[in-house]
């Protein structure tokens, strides 16, 4: 029962996106932070080994504080869902939007909520960047960053930055959406070893050992490595969370249904905060940079998702067709950017011959014995590894955070296929898009 003469206050995380971890010990001995590593080295009185999980996003926690100075937890409470329009709405620069769901009004209101989104991110004291892998997302959002800081007169040119080995797609890719925006545009090239010797600083960064997400978070380990070490920018704009709202991932085109295919895409952003956000900001973050994420607009995440399931499916053999339609007439991009097949970003820093994952699998397999690998699931489990390279990423992970493997429930991978990779370039329809 709560104590009314004690004092009762809250802590919550508001981003749906992202979560706080907290440890809150049987002694009432409470620890909030942004990354775990802040909590487990801490000198608990009583816990040797302290409990610390995520507080998820969008919920608060009301917590009964003693006058012994003592915490207790009352209840836990989701206020906030990527569904919801948020209530600051109402004091948006932006007008009602028209409704009705025809193709042209909703393509404006795509368009114009997107813009704000931007431009509502444009508040900041340092140098703003963007990078930008030559894809739509982050080709759309680098466009529109460009054109409202002209319209803003802000007098520094935009800086992008694409990230690289020899013959990257991304790296071409990118090259033509700098040159079509005018974009004080920077590469960097990185080559097999370098992007190897990375690993183990990456999987300490990002607190888990999903295989995806380390094989992604490399190259943006070592962009956001070259940005803090080389340039002045700081606050960094990215395409991050427009997969999942606008179900780009090759995978989506084998969805049953329209409704099936929008439940994957709500549970997918329920999930961004142990996957592609959880790369994007831990990455970011290790070198000191602030990222920047207009996809995750709450006011254009909930639009996005009010729309009817039959819109939002891909169409045509094409991924993400509605966001590409919106931007059709717009001019922002070059028509091939706009229309650019999915690429994953941990496929397209490499080339198509020689596979990104491929590599860090032949180095791994040096790495690790198969007898390990046998014996793999007596030593791990929970999440047991069924490769060489999630066993490889699994032990650099418990070296650092022994005992909290529970901190990813399951690995990410594609639905409706029967995929043994989580790679994009593994799977039937990547590989017929290329050929075309």
């Amino acid at each position: 029962m709560l104590d009314l003469n004690a004092v009762v206050f809250c802590f919550w995380s508001y981003f749906e996106f992202r979560p706080l971890f907290k440890v809150l010990t049987d002694d009432g001995f409470l620890g909030v932070c942004s990354e775990a590593k802040g909590l487990i080295n801490l000198k608990l009185s009583t816990s040797l080994f302290p409990k610390v999980e995520p507080f998820l996003p969008g919920h608060y926690e009301v917590l009964d504080l003693k006058p012994s100075g003592k915490v207790a937890s009352v209840e836990i409470v989701k206020f906030h869902s990527y569904k919801d329009e948020p209530l600051h709405a109402a004091c948006d620069t932006v007008e009602n939007l028209p409704s009705g769901f025809d193709l042209e009004t909703v393509k404006s209101n795509i368009r114009v909520l997107f813009e704000n989104a931007v431009r509502k991110r444009l508040m900041a004291h340092r140098r703003i960047g963007c990078l930008l892998s030559g894809g739509l997302d982050s080709s759309l959002v680098a466009a529109v960053l460009l054109k409202l800081m002209k319209e803003m007169n802000i007098k520094y040119p935009l800086q992008t930055f694409a990230i690289g080995m020899e013959n990257s797609p991304d790296l071409l890719a990118a090259r033509k959406v700098a040159a079509h925006i005018g974009s004080e545009h920077h590469e960097v090239i990185f080559n097999s070893e370098e992007g190897i010797q990375a690993v183990e600083e990456v999987i300490f960064s990002l607190e888990t050992y999903d295989i995806t997400t380390v094989r992604a978070s490399i190259g943006m380990y070592l962009v956001s490595k070259y940005i803090r070490k080389k340039t002045d920018s700081v606050v960094i704009f990215s395409g991050e969370g427009s997969d999942e709202l606008t179900q780009g991932y090759i995978y989506f085109h084998k969805a049953p249904s329209p409704e099936e295919a929008a439940e994957e895409s709500e549970r997918l952003l329920k999930e961004l905060y142990l996957f592609d956000v959880l790369r994007a900001d831990r990455t970011t973050a290790a070198h000191g940079l602030e990222l920047r994420v207009p996809f995750l607009d709450h006011r254009f995440t909930s639009y996005y998702l009010s729309l009817p399931a039959e819109l939002r499916i891909p169409k045509n053999g094409i991924e993400k067709y509605l966001l590409r339609q919106s931007f059709e007439d717009s001019n922002l991009l070059p028509k091939e950017i706009l229309w650019r097949p999915k690429e994953a970003f941990s496929d397209g820093i490499a080339s198509v011959k020689k596979s990104w994952f491929s590599i860090l699998q032949d180095y791994i397999d040096q790495q690790v014995d198969d007898l390990l690998l046998e014996k793999a699931a007596e030593k791990y489990p929970f999440n047991p590894p069924r490769t060489k390279e999630s066993y490889y990423y699994r032990q650099i992970f418990e070296k650092h955070y022994p005992g909290r493997s529970n901190w990813l429930p399951h690995y990410w991978m594609p639905r409706w296929v029967k995929a043994t990779d989580p790679s994009a370039r593994t799977l039937k329809h990547y590989k017929s898009a290329t050929q075309e």
